[in-house]
């Protein structure tokens, strides 16, 4: 399981209570960073990435706004991002049973980077926020939309809340197993 935006790492706890799953998450402030450091040091299957995934690899801009931190508004604090397709390939990734993605904007680049790169069928379930204060929001989520439903089908949707997307066809993917990723 992949949790990209882990904050202060709820989420992947939550995860982790239910399925005793792999779970990686990525948090590029350091101060949400060390929080969820600090909640994970005994858990060896919970791997905290302290940086983000993106369509590139480079430097940003981010604002301190609690869950709200976001690239896309006036930011102090640099933080780095990875090219996720870099990353997955250099890391030996085959598949990821779940991906949440809640990244206050920077979700469209690295969605279209993972449909570009051929990366998003291996993604069993993606779980993601589209925020609507991104440049060309809705257009390009549903540019991502009609990528996504040629691979996967859309299993529930509360517009620029949340929405999952399950990939098609594949009854191995998707299962939340304890062996998962």
């Amino acid at each position: 399981m992949f949790d990209l935006g882990g904050y202060e790492g709820q989420w992947s706890s939550d995860i982790f209570a239910m399925y005793g799953c792999t779970i990686h998450v990525f948090e590029p402030v350091p101060q949400y960073a060390d929080i969820i450091a600090r909640r994970f040091s005994q858990n060896t299957k919970v791997h905290l990435h302290r940086f983000g995934l993106s369509n590139e690899t480079r430097s940003s801009l981010i604002s301190l706004e609690g869950d709200k931190s976001s690239i896309f508004r006036i930011g102090t604090l640099e933080i780095r991002l990875i090219k996720a397709s870099s990353f997955l390939d250099e890391n030996l990734i085959r598949k990821i049973d779940l991906m949440k993605i809640n990244i206050e904007g920077a979700e469209y680049d690295l969605l279209e980077h993972l449909v570009s790169s051929g990366w998003i069928e291996k993604i069993g379930n993606l779980q993601v926020q589209f925020h609507d204060f991104a440049p060309n929001a809705h257009e390009r989520m549903k540019t991502i939309q009609r990528n996504l439903s040629r691979t996967h089908f859309l299993t529930y949707e509360y517009p620029f809340v949340w929405e999952n997307w399950k990939i098609k066809g594949d009854s191995k993917m998707g299962d939340l197993g304890r062996d998962s990723a």
